[in-house]
Parts: structure tokens; C-alpha cells; sequence
């Protein structure tokens, strides 16, 4: 859903979930659960592990890396990842130098949260994205339902 509140205080919000990879994820977990049940070996413990870690390493990233919820206004840009809202950022409006919407072409997707010296990525899907470059020339992609709804809120919130 896609939420803008006209006025002196625009505020955009917007929740872009992956939900293809919810699914995959979903139907990765559960065969593996039933194979560590039903595996037959001298050493029960032996065999879960491996099975336990894997099915808890995919609940953690469908918990913390398949959505990402994004609000736009007058204090800046706030993202939240995940169902937990963690990891988070915020990113002040007198760091932001520009926004832009950017077409995140399928290759370029990271699918969660991904950060390096010149760049942080929070993103779940490809196509249209909300771009910022930040005063000290690092770029933060985000996905969000409607970056250009996202981008007139953040040029409305920077006039007096």
C-alpha cells in the first residue's frame, strides 16, 4: 500500500515484501525439517544439526530480509527490514544530497540488506527504486511501492 499525507508535513510510507522468496524459503525449510526427522542414522543428533542450523538460518532472513518498510518526510528517510523492523537506518534530510528513481534491473537485486563502504542496499525486489546519495557520495538503494511518490515527498519536505 502506498500512503502519502498532503500537506506542510508530507509524509510517505510505504512496505514492499518479496513474497516469492517468502514462499521459497518457506518450502526449503519444511522438507528439511521432515528429512532430520525421518533420517535414519547411528547418530540422531549427528544428522539434525546441520538440518536444525539451516532451518533456523532461514527463519532469521524470512524474519529480517523479505520486506522493507520506508518512510519519507520532513525528518529524512527512515528503513526498517523485515518483520522484526531490524536492521534499521535513518538517514537525515540535510544528509540526503539527492533522490532519484532508479530501475533496479533483476541482476543487480541483493535480496536483503547489503552494505559496503560506498553503498548500502535494502533491497527485496528488482524494477523501479528509490535511489539517495548521500552528501558524503555513498548511494543507498531502497525498495519501495512508489519511489516517485517517495522522491516528491522528500523535495517537498526540503522547502521552507
Amino acid at each position: 500500500p502506498l500512503h502519502t499525507r498532503p500537506g506542510p508535513q508530507d509524509v510517505y510510507t510505504g512496505r514492499t515484501t518479496n513474497w516469492p522468496m517468502v514462499l521459497a524459503e518457506t518450502a526449503l525449510v519444511v522438507p528439511l525439517i521432515g528429512f532430520s526427522l525421518t533420517s535414519r542414522s547411528d547418530s540422531t543428533v549427528a544428522v539434525a544439526v546441520p538440518y536444525a542450523v539451516v532451518a533456523v538460518l532461514l527463519l532469521v532472513n524470512v524474519l529480517t530480509a523479505t520486506n522493507v518498510r520506508t518512510t519519507v518526510g520532513p525528518n529524512g528517510v527512515a528503513v526498517r527490514f523485515g518483520v522484526v523492523g531490524w536492521p534499521r537506518a535513518t538517514y537525515a534530510l540535510d544528509d540526503i544530497r539527492s533522490a532519484e528513481v532508479i530501475d533496479l534491473p533483476w541482476w543487480a537485486v541483493v535480496f536483503g540488506f547489503w552494505w559496503t563502504p560506498r553503498r548500502t542496499c535494502f533491497t527485496v525486489r528488482s524494477g523501479p527504486t528509490l535511489r539517495l546519495t548521500l552528501g558524503s557520495g555513498r548511494t543507498v538503494t531502497i525498495s519501495v511501492p512508489g519511489p516517485d511518490a517517495a522522491v516528491a515527498t522528500l523535495a517537498r519536505a526540503r522547502v521552507p
